[in-house]
């Protein structure tokens, strides 16, 4: 349900005459008083007597506990972008409407290194929405970012205990997460492959069987991909390593990765590797509808998939929220023309799930700050995000489950939920911002783009790892 934002207050009677008769002087504050009166039944419930905070009523009541700072603007900057950001400003839309606190939304595909350059400029947003813990602990380093108000700490005991340590630094929590969202998917075209008499892989052997036997029918490649992203250009190579290391060897050896005890030079992530070079720097294999292995370097992740509804390529491995970059009128579900299949195991790793997430971080304490960051930190929020918003989780435990009725969202959450699944938080989010979403990024892109070897991508990244 939309609700409108167009509500204004209105105008304030003034006198402009210094030396105006008393009656005409009268009049003008009976009729300034009047037009107060008018206004203020609008937002209140009627009590006799000037208060500071108006009552809501109506659809209104459930805003009561934000209200009060009408006519203010929040400023919030993210790497959301549309269409992705359209769905995210709908679902605080009645939010606005009924505080008057508006939220003024900017995306960028430059979020990464833009943030620290507005925050070391003096001009920080006030909220960020952080996808990476790591850049998180960065931005703390400035001593720029606030604590969060009570009404949000209290509000973190809504989600499972590893959510809140992503959001902790050196023993503070700083952050409530946004979302989650499910990486260990592949999309795929249900119709072609009941068309084709192809089966969805359950293990990773049968997966990369099926890729050979598409690779040699002629009839498209069986992969496409692409991680182009603006000054953020590489992370979707980032979670194909993880994907492999994780299922590989375990969440242990994934921990002592990202804490750089286990190199990128170590045996086992050399190994790791080696496997997606041979799956996504096959050339036999990519890059569907666009072209050899150097094109995933210019690809957009956005678009990369998109070659699956033309039969070009037919698979490709990409998060649920991948589901917001499907073109308008695209049936997603079992039957439809995209859908996904859990990503198998590329090892012996028990349901090994990789996941990622934002978190709202805030650069002011201004009241009505807080007041947006308290309600994005409550169930609610979150379940009036569900409801306009295809490929989108929700990370607070509170949220009412029977709202999820996309089948991409019921299967993240069915893998998000469980008990038994290895879950691990996206390994490049985790790492140092200088590194994690620095670094890596760029000798990742300079493999597919430029043809480095593992060993050269190795030693780049290990070389830059901070000291402390």
């Amino acid at each position: 349900m939309m609700f409108s934002t167009s509500g204004t207050r209105g105008p304030r009677t003034r006198s402009h005459d210094e030396h105006t008769r008393p009656h005409a002087r009268r009049r003008a504050l009976l009729t300034a008083a009047a037009s107060a009166s008018l206004l203020a039944a609008a937002c209140s419930s009627g009590s006799k007597g000037t208060q500071a905070t108006p009552s809501l009523t109506g659809d209104c009541a459930q805003y009561q506990a934000y209200a009060g700072h009408s006519g203010t603007t929040v400023t919030m900057f993210a790497s959301i972008i549309s269409p992705e950001s359209d769905s995210l400003q709908k679902s605080w839309a009645q939010f606005t409407h009924c505080t008057g606190i508006k939220i003024s939304y900017e995306g960028s595909n430059d979020f990464e290194s833009q943030l620290g350059v507005r925050v070391s400029g003096g001009n920080a947003p006030d909220l960020a929405v952080i996808p990476q813990p790591g850049l998180l602990a960065q931005m703390v380093k400035t001593h720029k970012v606030v604590k969060p108000p009570a009404d949000t700490v209290s509000n973190e005991n809504n989600w499972a205990p590893i959510w809140k340590q992503y959001a902790t630094v050196n023993g503070t929590f700083y952050a409530a997460p946004m979302s989650a969202n499910m990486k260990s998917l592949v999309w795929y075209s249900p119709k072609a492959f009941r068309t084709a008499g192809y089966q969805v892989p359950t293990t990773w052997s049968d997966l990369m069987s099926l890729s050979a036997k598409i690779a040699t029918s002629g009839k498209g490649k069986p992969w496409c991909g692409g991680i182009s992203s603006g000054t953020a250009t590489g992370w979707p190579a980032t979670d194909w390593l993880e994907e492999v290391v994780l299922g590989k060897y375990g969440g242990q050896v994934y921990d002592d990765w990202v804490s750089h005890k286990a190199k990128f030079s170590d045996p086992q992530i050399q190994d790791a590797m080696k496997t997606v070079q041979n799956w996504m720097l096959n050339p036999a294999w990519v890059n569907g509808g666009f072209g050899g292995v150097k094109t995933i370097a210019t690809t957009t992740f956005q678009d990369a998939g998109k070659p699956i509804l033309k039969g070009d390529c037919w698979m490709l491995q990409q998060a649920s929220f991948y589901e917001a970059q499907w073109p308008t009128g695209t049936q997603v579900g079992p039957d439809g023309d995209v859908f996904a299949f859990y990503l198998p195991a590329a090892g012996s790793t028990q349901t090994p799930v990789e996941g990622g997430g934002e978190f709202v971080t805030a650069f002011s304490s201004r009241p009505e700050v807080q007041a947006v960051q308290n309600y994005l930190s409550t169930p609610q929020w979150a379940e009036a995000r569900i409801k306009v918003a295809r490929g989108w989780v929700s990370a607070n435990e509170k949220v009412d489950k029977t709202l999820y009725t996309d089948p991409i969202d019921q299967l993240s959450a069915k893998y998000l939920t469980d008990p038994n699944s290895t879950f691990r938080f996206d390994a490049s989010d985790l790492m140092p911002a200088a590194i994690g979403s620095g670094e890596e990024w760029k000798a990742m892109t300079a493999w597919f783009a430029q043809g480095w070897n593992t060993t050269q991508v190795a030693q780049d990244i290990d070389s830059a790892w901070p000291s402390s």
